[in-house]
């Protein structure tokens, strides 16, 4: 795709971020919006910084126009007319502002993850994610669920809405990135249970370490190593300490991501027990259950509906229901006890990746999105 396109990527800028720079055939322009030496909004996960601290409430309007009047000068530099914006809230609200007021011949497409459909339902968001809806050209979403979801707020009829899910790179993400070193760094002699996210609320941490206890009673050397960070690291890290689980359960922190692939490639279970937060927030179908796919790693995860579109009971990984530390623990028992058996689900849980996720084929559906626009072939 960056092959076909001039892309250029506008976000918002962080403190010791370049303003501008290229990578990997792309253009990134990072626009400033706040003073350097305060925190940002926009620093890591702009909804947890919002509620950890309210003062940051009063960046977004500086957020948001910033936002808008920076796609307008990209746009008139480069002579872009077309725009892909990740998230409804507030990249698809900008993006239609711009074309109404500044270019109305743009052609502006939208990809929505999840949270912005899920989340975020008091009004007048609600509103506003139908407004901006009815004012875009096309429509993408990451899972069946989401788009189900999308078609439940009554949008305007003949909006082209497909389902295109984040794809990986097979070349990276491979059983054959299997690495023995990294069971020596954390010195696992046993079962290696992964997760790794954002120590958020809807990622349904607090249930895989409830479930430890139980997992260690019949597999005492087990380890869990929690890759990321997030607002509810304090409190996991807590509740880790107190069911006595601090030589069973690493927090590792942030792993950069061409480190990942070994990770998941060398553990035996990669366990997402996501959940329906407050709000209603949820994940639409994680990356990281695609990434642990196509590493050859047993998937477990909820029933989510988004999770749904890779994981089929115990056919290409195991589904237990939303917190429920018991069900966590008993199927990663049963994994553990039926190695042989279940290696044909994480083989074929990889041929799915293959068929469905692929950045090539990911990349190839875009393309022929973005072909709808016959006047430019740059993108922002």
């Amino acid at each position: 795709m960056v092959k076909d396109f001039d892309v250029w990527i506008l976000a918002p800028h962080s403190k010791g971020a370049a303003i501008s720079e290229q990578f990997d055939g792309l253009n990134i322009v990072r626009y400033k919006y706040y003073f350097n030496k305060y925190q940002h909004l926009g620093e890591k996960a702009i909804l947890p910084n919002l509620r950890k601290n309210p003062f940051l409430w009063l960046q977004v309007p500086f957020f948001l126009i910033a936002q808008l009047f920076a796609i307008k000068k990209i746009a008139k530099r480069h002579n872009i007319h077309l725009i892909h914006a990740h998230w409804i809230i507030p990249q698809g609200i900008i993006a239609v502002l711009y074309k109404l007021f500044f270019n109305k011949k743009a052609r502006i497409v939208v990809t929505s993850h999840g949270g912005d459909i899920f989340g975020l339902r008091f009004w007048p968001l609600t509103t506003l994610k139908k407004w901006t809806l009815n004012n875009i050209d096309h429509l993408t979403v990451v899972s069946s669920a989401i788009k189900d979801e999308v078609l439940s707020l009554g949008i305007k009829r003949g909006l082209p809405v497909d389902i295109v899910p984040m794809g990986v790179d097979l070349s990276l993400f491979s059983p054959e990135r299997y690495d023995e070193s990294i069971k020596k760094k954390y010195s696992i002699n046993g079962p290696f249970l992964l997760f790794v996210g954002r120590l958020s609320e809807k990622k349904g941490i607090e249930y895989l370490i409830k479930a430890m206890p139980t997992i260690l009673l019949d597999f005492p050397e087990t380890k869990l190593l929690i890759i990321g960070e997030g607002e509810k690291e304090i409190a996991l890290k807590t509740l880790s300490q107190q069911l006595g689980l601090k030589k069973s359960i690493i927090f590792v922190g942030t792993i950069r991501n061409k480190n990942l692939p070994q990770y998941y490639a060398t553990a035996d279970i990669f366990v997402g027990p996501s959940v329906i937060a407050k709000g209603g927030d949820r994940e639409g179908l994680p990356v990281t259950y695609i990434e642990a796919a196509a590493s050859g790693c047993i998937l477990l995860g909820t029933d989510l509906e988004g999770n749904k579109d890779i994981i089929e009971d115990s056919k290409t990984g195991f589904m237990i229901k939303q917190r429920n530390s018991k069900q966590i623990a008993d199927k990663v028992k049963y994994i553990l006890s039926n190695e042989a058996n279940v290696k044909n689900i994480s083989n074929t849980a990889r041929k799915i990746v293959m068929h469905k996720f692929d950045w090539d084929l990911i990349a190839k559906k875009y393309s022929q999105i973005l072909e709808t626009d016959h006047h430019s072939r740059k993108i922002v």
